[in-house]
């Protein structure tokens, strides 16, 4: 089922959007050689919890942890543990929240330090395929037309899209429909409408599409152990364009 959100819903979302945004931005600062994830981790569920809310994926499916922390390789779902992280690496952060029964949900890919350029070109080209996500993400469009904003401006620099994970809808479960893929053809898939909350999230590979998860059932590998990029905003769909709920504000 498709949730059209009331404005008192958005309002809600819109909070733990609030929260989660801070809670990245949070950890951003402290990404740095020599940092454990595990301590990203503990500062994350602290600061989630100091907002009176709860973490989104802590417990969900059986996942153990606030972030879902996800380096070179790993495209998702990896779990924080004692690691430290090393200069020239690129760290996926996803983060979950839920307060007053709505979720909120937001992931970016940070360089550790100094990476090289083919990893800048990745996470620039994977930002580029977020923005022109959510700019296709509009009332009388398709979920089809997201993805295919995705699919070509990522394939047009050959980057590989993952196929087997996708965007989502959000509101009072983090996982809701419709699924965003984010490949696709115009003009196919739910229609889009106006109170429709999203979590648009590309996740594209820097050299092949094709994954595989590792023994522990959770994180997901590139099959051909190159480096993967993340980035998710949650929105909501207006009669004047997406709104991107999980920008993080400054002042």
């Amino acid at each position: 089922m498709i949730h059209i959100r009331s404005p008192r819903e958005v309002e809600k979302i819109r909070r733990s959007c609030r929260i989660v945004a801070e809670t990245l931005q949070l950890v951003a600062d402290k990404i740095k050689p020599g940092v454990t994830l595990i301590e990203l981790d503990t500062a994350a569920e602290a600061y989630i919890r100091r907002q009176k809310a709860e973490p989104g994926f802590k417990g969900l499916y059986g996942y153990p942890a606030t972030l879902c922390i996800s380096i070179e390789d790993e495209v998702v779902h990896g779990i924080p543990n004692d690691t430290p992280l090393e200069e020239g690496q690129i760290v996926a952060i996803d983060v979950g929240a839920r307060k007053d029964g709505y979720y909120g949900d937001h992931a970016r890919t940070f360089a550790v330090g100094q990476i090289d350029e083919s990893r800048w070109q990745l996470l620039t080209r994977t930002r580029e395929c977020l923005d022109l996500g959510v700019s296709a993400a509009q009332a009388g469009a398709n979920v089809g037309d997201i993805g295919y904003a995705v699919q070509q401006h990522a394939e047009s620099a050959g980057f590989g899209v993952v196929r087997e994970l996708v965007g989502h809808g959000v509101g009072a479960r983090l996982h809701e429909e419709p699924q965003i893929p984010n490949f696709g053809q115009t003009g196919f898939g739910a229609l889009l409408r106006e109170g429709m909350c999203l979590a648009i999230e590309p996740m594209i590979n820097m050299g092949v599409k094709d994954v595989y998860t590792r023994d522990d059932g959770w994180t997901v590998c590139t099959a051909d152990g190159k480096p993967s990029a993340h980035f998710e905003h949650t929105i909501v769909i207006t009669a004047n364009g997406p709104e991107v709920l999980t920008e993080y504000e400054t002042n």
